[in-house]
């Protein structure tokens, strides 16, 4: 994706446009997608209920007909909405600042302010993917979260080179190739790892962890004895009289598999997110310290951070023996001399600047505490 053509200065802040573009792909945000599957399928369940209320009982069923109408509108405006709004959505990077608008609407970020960014890869389409700019805010009561997100970008990496001011590297823009072939122009890799493996990641380490994989066990168990009485209440059914072939009976045994695939799917995807994912996803963290930048790949997310925005390195104990490397971020307009660099949001709320279980920690706090060469770009 290359720079626009200098146009004329932007119409908000009067400052002279350096890229402007728009999403090449559009896609639903996963919490939408889950939502509209949710109702999709209550709809569903609840329109083959009333026909077996219907047929059986001979009773209005007008009330579930109408709840099951409401879902369903529920289920395409989740996944209509997003789609609608992102498809004229408009991105800008000007001389100062990082504009999304759409219409009137219009929403910016200083573009000195941005701590780092992460990239969230698709993984359909490893060219294209979501530029996420963070901006690094004070922890504690006023915690808040300042971030702003270009989603479906053709080559999102270069994108953030340009909001560097640098001139992205030719190599940019390929989401299969390992970070470390994708650095600047001159850029040089001298410290790279993997946290170190341990069994103990397949441990959740924080109370949220904990209580989803409770909450992920018990939704296991209410599946089962779920199952156990929808399997009871058929037998039941079939011995009172009700023939296996009617259209009744169809539509309670499809009711009642629909609610178990939910509650089921439900338990799958709780105990799968808390348990099984963060330590796939640990597996396959890399870490890469180079002369300008620190960098985590975990997966098709990656964090991208300048070592100009690091004052301090807060080392903590971690899993067997290793140590947590917590980066502390400081710059202008985005004042956050603290530990709230690090440990500003939830563990679950994307990369964070932490180097976790690292077995050479003095080696990169040595690194990292050397003085970096005046920056070429931005932040300079």
């Amino acid at each position: 994706m290359e720079p626009a053509r200098r146009m004329s200065r932007d119409s908000l802040f009067g400052e002279q446009v350096i890229w402007s573009g728009r999403p090449k792909l559009v896609t639903v945000p996963p919490l939408f997608r889950v939502a509209a599957w949710v109702s999709a399928v209550i709809a569903l369940t609840s329109t083959m209920s009333a026909v077996a209320v219907a047929t059986v009982l001979h009773v209005s069923v007008g009330e579930m007909l109408l709840f099951s109408a409401w879902m369903a509108t529920l289920a395409v405006g989740f996944w209509r909405i997003p789609l609608w709004w992102r498809s004229e959505l408009e991105f800008a990077i000007t001389d100062q600042n990082i504009i999304i608008r759409r219409g009137r609407y219009r929403r910016f970020i200083d573009r000195r302010s941005i701590s780092f960014a992460r990239i969230h890869w698709h993984r359909s389409h490893m060219g294209v993917g979501d530029l996420e700019l963070v901006r690094a805010v004070p922890t504690g009561a006023m915690r808040r979260r300042l971030t702003i997100v270009l989603t479906g970008l053709s080559a999102p990496d270069r994108v953030w080179a340009f909001v560097r001011g640098l001139t992205p590297a030719a190599p940019a823009g390929d989401g299969h190739r390992l970070l470390a072939q994708r650095l600047d122009e001159g850029e040089r890799v001298l410290w790279s790892s993997h946290p170190a493996s341990t069994w103990k990641r397949w441990i959740p380490t924080h109370v949220r962890g904990v209580l989803s994989l409770l909450l992920g066990l018990c939704l296991v168990a209410s599946a089962f004895f779920a199952a156990s009485d929808a399997i009871r209440g058929l037998r039941s059914v079939l011995s009172a009289g009700l023939a296996p072939g009617s259209v009744s009976f169809i539509a309670l045994v499809a009711s009642l598999t629909l609610s178990v695939a939910l509650l089921g799917a439900a338990a799958v995807g709780v105990v799968y997110s808390s348990l099984v994912k963060p330590a796939r996803l640990a597996r396959d963290t890399r870490y890469l310290i180079t002369d300008r930048r620190v960098l985590i790949q975990k997966s098709t997310e990656e964090l991208h951070l300048e070592r100009e925005r690091i004052v301090d390195v807060i080392d903590a104990p971690g899993q067997g023996g290793k140590k947590d490397l917590f980066l502390v971020l400081d710059g202008p307009k985005a004042r956050a001399f603290a530990p709230s660099g690090a440990f500003g949001q939830q563990p679950d709320g994307g990369l964070q600047p932490v180097l976790k279980l690292v077995e050479d920690p003095d080696v990169v706090q040595r690194i990292l505490k050397t003085p970096t060469p005046p920056s070429i770009g931005l932040a300079a």
